[in-house]
């Protein structure tokens, strides 16, 4: 090899991420000492794969990015499944995080996600394409999308009804 020409570095092939992220909220948060007040930020983000996985994390840092980093890193331990019906909820249901209430409604192809804030992100992370929504009670970003996910996480197929109370498909669809 000759020692003048400069080597060319292949750049390493990056591995394709798993989830895709939304960053719900980033705030500024305080904790006062004795020599006076420290400031980080929070930040709230949900990730999914847009096929029924999604998650929920938040991550605190003294940079933007260290805490976006953590929240993604946290919000991928806790991914869930959820089951999806023609692209959207399998019957009406409501969760509750705190004092915060989001209710979602089963809405008929081309519908589209109807609903705002942290609800549509989590909704558009776990792959529902029709959902009628209404937030109700507190409107804190990390607790209503934290109802948004336990509401999701409740929802039970036709499948699962029918196998806890140990019927067929066809007794329960009538």
């Amino acid at each position: 090899m000759d020692q003048n020409k400069p080597r060319r570095r292949t750049p390493r092939p990056r591995p394709k991420k798993e989830f895709e992220e939304v960053v719900i909220e980033i705030k500024r948060v305080t904790k006062v000492t004795k020599g006076g007040r420290t400031f980080r930020l929070s930040a709230t983000v949900v990730v999914g794969d847009r096929k029924g996985r999604v998650g929920l994390g938040t991550g605190k840092a003294p940079e933007v990015v260290d805490a976006v980093a953590k929240a993604v890193a946290n919000a991928t331990k806790n991914v869930v499944r959820v089951p999806i019906i023609n692209g959207t909820l399998a019957h009406e249901i409501t969760g509750v995080n705190g004092a915060a209430k989001v209710l979602l409604k089963p809405a008929s192809a081309g519908t589209g996600v109807k609903a705002g804030g942290a609800v549509r992100a989590v909704l558009e992370m776990a792959g529902v394409t029709d959902v009628l929504s209404k937030s109700l009670g507190s409107n804190t970003k990390l607790n209503v999308a934290r109802a948004t996910v336990k509401a999701l996480t409740e929802q039970r197929t036709v499948e699962q009804v029918a196998k806890l109370r140990g019927k067929t498909v066809e007794e329960i669809t009538g």
